[in-house]
This record gives structure tokens, C-alpha cells and sequence, in this order.
């Protein structure tokens, strides 16, 4: 069974897919990988087609398509198709498809903010101290009822944006009003979480798991913000390196002990073990780490600073995820740092344009990758841009200094009208 060859059906369109495409194309075990739809730079790699004629959401297409291709791995990049059941439709539908993820029980660790709390407080998980609200005149009086600065969370998923930090009793109250009875975010934000907002640095930790065992990439830190010392609107995430000189030795095993390994037990013991990666984002408090939040998936932009650094079989990894047998494996990290610094299209994260002509030029150094987010290629060849975060340089050095200049040497291979990009990536590690 070792040597099965996979033939992988890969969902999505972002950086986190254009990078796990590059990452797995390098396994002499998979044959073939499929990206619905994919993006211009998956377009561009060796063993990868594009699909464009299948639709990501459409699950019964999705299995029909991997049947009629003969695929047999399946690996849902974003967060939506796990939350909408996407493992759970494949398993009942295409049992012969193994499907790298959790199942839609499980991915209600991301898919739910209220329950990701309440999953923390039952598994005594070190968080942040909270309050849920389904009703807004409650949640309300909670807030005039407190005497420390918040955080408010939508409780559904609103494309890694329903987070807001208030810097008053004014604007929590103001961005409780928004969240709750004007709906921006919409039905994402009937319920939320009010928690108490912490001080420290952050970080996020990638773990592939089986359910019972937890192998770790190295942890990474990303910059949410748009402008340089985090100034300006949330965004999806404009850069990340790793790994990360804010955690030691020490601090990464216990992190482990008392977190991820704690989290991984809680969901078996509760009936929803947990396959796939698990992203957790922490909070390093001077009382020690606190979780943030759950993803249950690849990070993006934190994939394209962590996977070049994998020197081990993903393939492997995946499947061994799906058999329950990630004991027998161990991550092999080259001891190098990366770093990878985001460009957006001018205007993100508000609107912006698309379909704006882009002029790329590969990377020929070793260990400097463009991985593309929202571009197309267009039957004419022409590379265009087709979303808010368009593309990512990422490179690995000797020191993390080496890998961030190398990384910036990278975004001048990049050029299109408007394009926008911090000049601080890593700066809290470097100052």
C-alpha cells in the first residue's frame, strides 16, 4: 500500500492551494493532482490541471468528476467546503476517495466561534475568558456590565474578517451594533463571542493529525494588518515568516502538552476525532500561551513560509493522516528560516480591481517561489490579477535577515497597476 500512486483532487483557488500543489507535485507518489479551479499558478505546474468546468461548491459534481478521472485523494484547501461537509459527503459517496480533512462535526471548531469556546472551556484549553451571545440587547449589557478591553468574534465564518478589535466602550458598542443588527457579516454574526482581548505576542502553529497523533511544522507568524506596524483594516493576511524566535524549545513543548495534544484528545473523547490540519492560532501572554482560535486547515498566508521548509513526503503525511497511522512518520525541517510577504491589488482589503494585466518573472535562485493567490491565466496567456490578495513571495535564507531580503527581492519580480505589499514583514522578530 506504501507505494500506492495518488491521484489528487485539490479544491480551491488561493496561495495555501498553488502551495500545497507545489508541495505534493515534488512527491514521486502522486501521479496527477486536479485543482478546482485553481489559479494562474497552478496552471503553470508540472502534473497540475486546472478545472474550471466543475464547481468547488457543488459536492455531488465534485465526486462524480474525481470517479470519472479515477482519483483518489481528495484535499479541500479552505475552510468553507469542511464546514459545509465536505469529507462526510465524499466518504458516504466515494468511500474509495480518501479525503485529507475533517468532517464537517469536526470542523465546527472553525465553522463555530461559540463553540470553539465552549470546546476549550470542557477541555480546560488555556483561552482567553469569554462570554456567547445569540441576542443583541444581552450582549449589550454585557459589554457596558465589564471593565476590560475585548475582542468581538462573529460566531460563523466571514473569510478570516469577523474579528474586531475596539479601542473603546464606544466602538466595541458600535461594532456589537454592526456585527449583530446590520448583519456585516451576515448570518455569520447571529451569535458572537465576547471576549476578553489579550496582550502579547501572536502566532500560529500548523499540526497534522490523525485523530491521535500530532506532527507540527514549525510555528509561523502572520501580519493582519494592511499598513506597515500593523496599521489599517484586517485583512486576510499579508505576510508571514518561520519559523518564529518568539517561542523556544521549552515553550513549543509545552504549548503541545497543554494545548494542541489536549485539543486533538477533547475532540476524539467527544465523538468528532479529528483528521487533517489543525491551525491554532496563540496568543504568548506573559501568563503564559493562550488559544486565540481553530482553523481546520492550512493557514494561508503561513503555508507558503512553512511548507518550503518541510523536507519530508506530503503525500506521505496526508495519507498517513487518513489511515491513523501518522505515529510511524516524523516531519523532517530543514533548519533554514522563510519568509513570504503578500501583494494585493490596490484598494484591498476594500474593493478593488480585477482583471488588471500582470507582468511576472520567475524566480531561478533556489529557494525563492512565487505562489500565486488571486491571478488567472487567460487562454491568451495573458496573466491577470482576479482577487484582493493577488500573490506571494516567499523565500528561505540561512537567517531569518537573508530569508525577508530575499523574500523582498522576490516582490520585484512582481509588477501590475496598484499593487500594494508591507515593507515590514517580520519586523517584530527582527527589531
Amino acid at each position: 500500500m506504501a507505494s500506492s500512486r495518488l491521484r489528487v483532487l485539490l479544491i480551491g483557488n488561493g496561495g495555501r492551494e498553488h502551495t500545497l500543489a507545489w508541495k505534493l507535485a515534488q512527491s514521486t507518489r502522486v501521479e496527477s493532482i486536479h485543482v478546482v479551479p485553481g489559479n494562474g499558478g497552478t496552471a503553470g505546474l508540472e502534473k497540475c490541471t486546472n478545472v474550471t468546468s466543475v464547481s468547488a461548491e457543488d459536492f455531488p459534481a465534485l465526486v462524480k468528476y474525481a470517479k470519472d478521472h479515477n482519483l483518489n485523494f481528495c484535499i479541500p484547501g479552505p475552510e468553507a467546503p469542511l464546514v459545509a461537509g465536505i469529507v462526510d459527503h465524499f466518504q458516504q459517496n466515494a468511500p474509495e476517495v480518501q479525503c485529507f480533512g475533517p468532517s464537517q462535526a469536526a470542523a465546527r471548531m472553525e465553522g463555530s466561534k461559540t463553540f470553539s469556546k465552549d470546546f476549550m472551556k470542557r477541555n480546560s484549553i488555556p483561552t482567553a475568558r469569554y462570554e456567547n451571545f445569540d441576542d443583541y440587547e444581552s450582549a449589550k449589557q454585557h459589554l457596558d456590565s465589564i471593565d476590560y478591553s475585548v475582542v468581538i468574534k462573529a460566531d460563523g465564518l466571514a473569510a478570516g474578517k469577523g474579528v474586531i478589535i475596539p479601542t473603546s466602550k464606544n466602538e466595541a458598542q458600535a461594532a456589537l451594533k454592526e456585527i449583530m443588527l446590520d448583519k456585516e457579516f451576515g448570518s455569520a454574526g447571529n451569535s458572537v463571542v465576547i471576549e476578553e482581548y489579550l496582550e502579547g505576542d501572536e502566532i500560529s502553529i500548523l499540526s497534522l493529525s490523525d485523530g491521535k497523533t500530532i506532527l507540527s511544522l514549525p510555528p509561523a507568524q502572520d501580519h493582519k494588518r494592511i499598513g506597515d506596524n500593523d496599521t489599517g483594516p484586517n485583512t486576510g493576511g499579508m505576510g508571514t515568516y518561520a519559523p518564529t524566535p518568539l517561542t523556544t524549545k521549552d515553550l513549543l513543548s509545552e504549548i503541545e502538552r497543554t494545548i494542541l495534544q489536549p485539543t486533538i484528545d477533547g475532540m476524539s473523547k467527544e465523538g468528532f476525532p479529528f483528521c487533517g490540519c489543525l491551525f491554532t492560532g496563540l496568543m504568548l501572554t506573559k501568563a503564559g500561551p493562550r488559544v486565540l482560535e481553530y482553523n481546520v486547515r492550512f493557514g494561508d498566508p503561513e503555508s507558503q513560509s512553512c511548507l518550503p521548509l518541510l523536507q519530508s513526503d506530503l503525500a506521505d503525511l496526508m495519507q498517513a493522516c487518513c489511515k491513523g497511522s501518522l505515529a510511524s512518520q516524523s516531519l523532517s525541517i530543514a533548519p533554514l528560516s522563510a519568509c513570504t510577504v503578500v501583494v494585493a491589488a490596490g484598494g484591498y482589503p476594500g474593493s478593488y480591481a480585477k482583471g488588471t494585466v500582470m507582468e511576472v518573472n520567475e524566480p531561478t535562485q533556489d529557494g525563492m517561489y512565487l505562489f500565486h493567490a488571486g491571478t488567472n491565466l487567460g487562454s491568451d496567456g495573458v496573466l491577470k490579477t482576479s482577487g484582493g490578495r493577488v500573490i506571494a513571495a516567499t523565500a528561505t535564507g540561512a537567517t531569518l535577515r537573508e530569508a525577508v531580503d530575499r523574500a523582498y527581492e522576490g516582490v520585484r519580480m512582481i509588477s501590475f497597476e496598484g499593487m500594494q505589499y508591507r515593507k515590514d514583514i517580520a519586523y517584530r522578530a527582527l527589531r
